[in-house]
């Protein structure tokens, strides 16, 4: 399989007929060996539009919501990035060609692991990878320009709110299992943020998030 063009073909077929116009952001998606991070026996599949799984419970984003997701946070060299959910590394090291610095954190230690092997191999160091629930996480009073939260949430999270700098930009995926967006959010100044809708999909929840069962009788 020429990995190369199925990377290029990703970018005209996928990409930028579904909204993802960035160019730098397409470019670093390119340059991204993809296939490097996909389980093994999964590599023909590496550039299919649907969700690769990692484990029991965790798959690699489709290459389309990665491609929204960079579009719209439109990120900037000079900035730092806070990734929650690790997963298989491939977005981190993406991240990580865009950013002067990336914190990607997952709550699986085997996928940590994993995923730093990856991104080691391609020699990114503006990169750290933790082994935490981002829940409970300690951040120390860290704030980030760009947060991308790799997992939906049932509602909006004021303390991911609190992890944006001044000007800094989150996304999310949020809503009920039948009915959920991505919203990006911008923290205009201390106390003031500006939320909109980019586009409706569907993910599994942050794991620890996900709603009770509610029973009718």
């Amino acid at each position: 399989m020429d990995f190369t063009q199925a990377r290029k073909n990703v970018i005209e077929q996928q990409l930028r007929p579904w909204g993802s116009l960035n160019d730098r952001a397409n470019q670093a998606l390119s340059d991204t060996p993809r296939e490097s991070f996909v389980p093994e026996g999964y590599q023909a599949l590496a550039f299919a539009d649907f969700e690769i799984p990692l484990n029991d419970s965790a798959k690699m984003l489709s290459p389309k919501i990665e491609g929204r997701i960079l579009d719209t946070l439109d990120i900037q060299s000079n900035e730092s990035v806070l990734e929650i959910g690790t997963g298989s590394g491939y977005l981190t090291a993406v991240l990580a060609e865009l950013a002067q610095s990336v914190v990607s954190i997952e709550i699986d230690e085997k996928l940590s692991v994993n995923a730093k092997q990856s991104i080691k191999a391609l020699e990114r160091d503006n990169v750290e990878l933790k082994v935490s629930d981002a829940s409970v996480c300690d951040f120390k009073g860290e704030q980030f320009d760009v947060i991308v939260i790799g997992c939906a949430l049932p509602e909006t999270s004021e303390r991911y709110h609190n992890l944006l700098k001044s000007g800094g930009r989150l996304f999310a995926i949020i809503g009920s299992t039948n009915h959920m967006q991505a919203i990006l959010t911008t923290r205009l100044s201390e106390d003031e943020y500006q939320s909109k809708s980019i586009f409706e999909t569907q993910l599994d929840y942050m794991i620890g998030t996900e709603p009770k069962v509610q029973f009718a009788f």
